[in-house]
C-alpha cells in the first residue's frame, strides 16, 4: 500500500493528538473541564428604564415644583464626629414638626418622643438662622444666631474641644447640645425643597449611566444579599469665566422599573462634597395625593460631621403649597436663653 502523503498525515496526527489529550483530561479529572465551584454573583436588577437628559431634568423640576410643605416627622440624628456617642443614646430618635417654604425658609421643632416637650427649635429666613437648645442643664441651654452663607468652627460646649468618651452620662447631655447647636436649619431646605434645574446659559448638564453593587433592600431579600442597581447620573456644571467648569450638583436616578430620584450630591467651588441626600419610599402626599414625594430623606454633611434622617409620619396629612408669613421663620428668644452670636464671635476672632 502507498503511504499517505505528508499533507494527509498532518491532520490525521493532529486529530489523534486531540483524542489522546481529551482522554488524559478525563482520566485525570482535570479541573479545566471538570466540575467547578459555584460563585455567588450579585444579580443585576431589571427591567432598567431608559430616559433622555430632558426626562431627567423634568423629573427634578417636578419635585422642585413644590413651594411649601408642613407636616409631622420622625427625626434621627447621628453625630459622625464621634460615631453614635452623644445624641445617639438620649435623643437618637425624636418627634418633630417641619415647615418649609421657598426661598430657603424653614421652621423645625424637635420634641421628646411621646412627651410634649421641645428639645430644640430652629428657623432660617433664607439669610440668617436661629437655633434654640431647650434641654439639658441650664449651662448647656443656648440661643444660637448666625448667617447661612458663613463658615463657622464647630461650636464647643462648656469650653471643651471634643467628647469625653470615658464619661457617657456627661457625653450624652453635653454632646447632644453640641450637636443641636451645630445643626444648621438651612441644610434642610436644600434637601427637602430641591432647587429646580437651571436652564440658563450659566449652567450646563451631562448625562451618564452607572452601576453600583449594593445591599439588597427588597422585602423578599435574604439577609446579607447583594445586587447590582443601574443608575442614570445627571451632573450640573456652572459655566466658568476661565477654562475650568465647576461641578455644582450630581443627581442619581434609580432606573429599576422606572425613573426615581434616589440621591443628590452638592459640591463647593473646590469640588468638595458638601451634602449628600438619599431619597427613599416615594408616596402620595397631601389630602388629594396630588404629588408623589420621597417620604424618607437622609441628609449627610461630611464636613459638618452629622447625619440627619427625616421621615414623614403620615404623608397624606401633610399640607402642600400653603403660603406662610415671613415672620413665621424668624425665631425669637422668648425663653431668655444665653445667646451666642456666631457672627459677633467670628469678628472678635478673625
Amino acid at each position: 500500500m502507498r503511504s499517505p502523503s505528508s499533507a494527509t498525515r498532518w491532520p490525521i496526527r493532529f486529530a489523534i493528538s486531540l483524542v489522546f489529550l481529551a482522554s488524559i483530561l478525563v482520566e485525570t479529572g482535570c479541573g479545566l473541564f471538570g466540575a467547578s465551584k459555584k460563585v455567588q454573583v450579585p444579580q443585576l436588577l431589571t427591567p432598567l428604564a431608559e430616559a433622555e437628559k430632558s426626562q431627567l431634568i423634568n423629573e427634578v423640576n417636578r419635585i422642585a415644583s413644590l413651594q411649601s410643605i408642613h407636616g409631622r416627622v420622625d427625626i434621627e440624628f447621628e453625630d459622625t464626629s464621634f460615631a453614635e456617642a452623644g445624641i445617639a443614646e438620649k435623643y437618637k430618635q425624636a418627634d418633630g414638626q417641619v415647615t418649609l417654604q421657598r426661598p430657603g425658609k424653614v421652621y423645625l421643632i424637635v420634641k421628646v418622643p411621646f412627651i410634649a416637650t421641645d428639645i430644640a427649635q430652629m428657623t432660617s429666613d433664607g439669610e440668617h438662622f436661629r437655633v434654640a437648645v431647650l434641654q439639658g442643664d441650664e449651662k448647656y441651654r443656648r440661643f444660637v444666631k448666625g448667617t447661612n452663607d458663613a463658615v463657622y468652627q464647630k461650636l464647643e460646649v462648656n469650653g471643651t474641644t471634643g467628647p469625653d468618651k470615658s464619661n457617657k452620662k456627661t457625653m450624652n447631655e453635653k454632646e447632644t447640645v453640641s450637636a443641636l447647636s451645630n445643626l444648621r436649619p438651612q441644610h434642610l431646605t436644600d434637601a427637602l425643597l430641591i432647587d429646580p434645574v437651571k436652564t440658563a446659559d450659566s449652567h450646563f448638564y451631562s448625562q451618564s449611566e452607572f452601576y453600583l453593587e449594593e445591599s439588597d433592600t427588597r422585602k423578599q431579600a435574604k439577609k446579607g444579599s447583594r445586587v447590582v442597581r443601574g443608575y442614570y447620573v445627571l451632573e450640573e456644571f456652572s459655566r466658568p469665566e476661565s477654562d475650568t467648569a465647576v461641578l455644582r450638583r450630581r443627581f442619581w436616578f434609580d432606573r429599576v422599573s422606572g425613573i426615581r430620584l434616589a440621591r443628590l450630591q452638592t459640591f463647593d467651588d473646590k469640588g468638595r462634597l458638601i451634602t449628600e441626600v438619599a431619597y427613599w419610599d416615594e408616596k402620595p402626599f397631601g389630602e388629594t395625593a396630588q404629588l408623589r414625594l420621597p417620604s424618607r430623606i437622609e441628609i449627610t454633611r461630611p464636613h459638618d460631621q452629622y447625619k440627619l434622617s427625616i421621615t414623614y409620619q403620615t404623608p397624606a396629612s401633610v399640607e402642600l403649597n400653603k403660603e406662610y408669613r415671613a415672620e413665621a421663620f424668624v425665631l425669637e428668644n422668648r425663653w431668655e436663653l444665653r445667646e451666642v452670636d456666631l457672627d459677633a464671635r467670628q469678628d472678635k476672632n478673625p
